[in-house]
């Protein structure tokens, strides 16, 4: 069934594929600021990741050395993040903008020597019947591994902060850290621990546009990506299967508009573009005209460094 011109199974399978890269950097991000870190160089770590990962698939032929390659690329940068902030008592703010800045800028000058090749082709999974199935076979059996490790993923976090120990503890050290000092918890350590997942997560989603979803390198190929998905954990307030849900109203918008743009909608090209970001600020204003409840979802201790001898 096609309206004006656009397959609803095809766009909603279009919009899954469009939110892995916000999916996977916002579920990193969220941990992060759970353990009461406020990390602004998402977006710097999500484009160090796609270079990253593409030049390891590039040089070794693997799809899946490039996705390694992307979350290593990700974590280093996200351990300098660390070590500014955790031991050197650094400005979270400032530190984060500051690395989006220099991760841009050294993407560019790795990627000189990538630009008009191709990286090697990732496959979809092969589920048998399953994909044949008429339009949910379309919607959700015809992926990438990638799309369904994101949903696992927030599976994953949001168990793991619910039902653990290690949730409880990390959920502790954001909301109170000198408390949670005081009861024995190492919280430099498991902030550390939580940066670099996240990192980890930023560059998996930076791989999976250098390699899937726009598989070339172009200088700024996240495109404000890991902006979005800054604003996507506050629009889900801290929670994550809202993470998946607002990736996916992202994801939405931007397949939307491309498809508007293919069938000759008599709409300016340019307000179709801006449309997903207008979109989403518009939804973070809505959300923050009620501030009492936006910070009560937050965690306390969100943004404040800890030093254990205070």
């Amino acid at each position: 069934m096609m309206l004006g011109g656009i397959n609803p199974a095809v766009l909603i399978a279009s919009l899954m594929v469009a939110a892995v890269p916000i999916i996977l950097a916002a579920i990193g991000e969220l941990v992060v600021e759970k353990a009461g870190v406020l990390n602004l160089g998402v977006e710097g770590m999500m484009i160090m990741g796609a270079i990253c990962g593409f030049a390891a698939a590039v040089a070794t032929g693997s799809p899946l050395m490039g996705f390694v390659g992307g979350a290593l690329g990700g974590a280093a940068l996200s351990v300098i993040f660390a070590l500014l902030t955790q031991f050197l008592m650094a400005n979270q703010v400032a530190t984060g903008l500051a690395l989006t800045l220099f991760g841009l800028g050294l993407s560019s000058l790795i990627g000189q020597g990538y630009v008009g090749i191709k990286p090697p082709p990732t496959a979809r999974l092969d589920l048998g019947p399953l994909s044949d199935i008429p339009v949910l076979g379309t919607i959700l059996f015809r992926h990438d591994v990638m799309v369904y490790v994101s949903v696992a993923a927030v599976a994953v976090v949001w168990a793991v902060l619910r039902y653990t120990r290690t949730g409880l503890v990390l959920r502790a050290v954001g909301e109170n850290h000198d408390a949670a000092h005081a009861l024995g918890y190492h919280v430099i350590r498991i902030r550390f621990l939580a940066i670099l997942f996240g990192g980890a997560m930023a560059g998996l989603g930076g791989a999976y546009l250098s390699l899937i979803r726009v598989p070339q390198w172009t200088d700024g190929i996240t495109a404000g990506a890991g902006w979005i998905a800054l604003a996507i954990v506050v629009f889900a307030s801290w929670k994550p299967w809202r993470v998946l849900l607002g990736a996916y109203l992202f994801g939405g918008i931007a397949v939307l508009q491309l498809n508007l743009q293919a069938a000759g909608a008599r709409i300016p090209v340019e307000y179709l573009s801006m449309s997903p970001y207008l979109i989403t600020i518009l939804v973070l204003v809505i959300m923050s005209a009620d501030k009492s409840r936006a910070a009560a979802a937050a965690p306390a201790a969100l943004g404040k460094n800890f030093h254990a001898s205070r």
